[in-house]
Parts: structure tokens; sequence; C-alpha cells
């Protein structure tokens, strides 16, 4: 089998790193996923989210030219799509064009006040 980049294989966790865990694919090819392709969270302890021997589908990130193969768990997980809530987006809309509002009229005013005690200060001299 030849792997390419964007590929989703499976294969089995071998080792267990602090930085990461060797995964070895079909045709004793093996390769890394990296602690930060783990998972969507924060890995603290890679030991919480897999093991030696687990069975993990990954998807291939890179071959370079020494044929280290980069993986990754978290990319080989397909992610549901959150339906869009146009009434959210424009209740934000909303929210932020109020706020944009409200802030030019707080810099308008600041701005007369600034204005107002400068011109104060050059009528003296």
């Amino acid at each position: 089998m030849d792997l390419s980049p964007g590929d989703i294989v499976e294969g089995v966790v071998t080792k267990v790193a602090k930085f990461g865990a060797f995964v070895d694919l079909e045709d004793g090819k093996s390769g890394l996923v990296h602690i930060s392709e783990i998972a969507d969270t924060f890995v603290k302890d890679i030991n919480n989210h897999i093991s030696e021997g687990d069975e993990v589908k990954v998807k291939v990130l890179s071959i370079d030219e020494k044929g280290k193969i980069a993986l990754s768990i978290k990319d080989a997980i397909e992610k549901k799509e959150e339906p869009k809530d146009e009434k959210v987006d424009q209740r934000f809309e909303d929210i932020l064009s109020k706020f944009l509002k409200e802030s030019n009229t707080k810099l308008d005013e600041a701005r007369a006040r600034y204005n107002q005690k400068t011109k104060k200060k050059n009528s003296r001299n």
C-alpha cells in the first residue's frame, strides 16, 4: 500500500511516549502521532487517551524525505457540522452593531471633553 498525505488508515499503537504514540500501519510501515494530534482537547497525560495495543484510525499528515510519517488521530475522526442558527447570527450582528454605536458615542463624548479642556488651557496663554 502506498501512503500519501490525506489518507486515512487503521493501525495499532506499539509504543506510547510523553511526546506521542508510535503506530504500526500496513506493509510494515510505522508513524508517529504527536501528542498535539491525539485529541481536540488539551492532552496533559497521553496515557489517559491512548494505550499500547489500541487499534486506531489515523490520518497521514506528511511523509518527509527520510520516510518519517506524521499521523493524526484527531483529524481522522469525522467531525459533525453544527447546523447554523440564523437567529443566533442575526442576534450577534445586532449586539455588535449596538456595541459599535455606543462605543462611537462614548468616544465622541470623550474627544469633546478633551478638546474643551485643551481650549481652556490654550486660551490662558
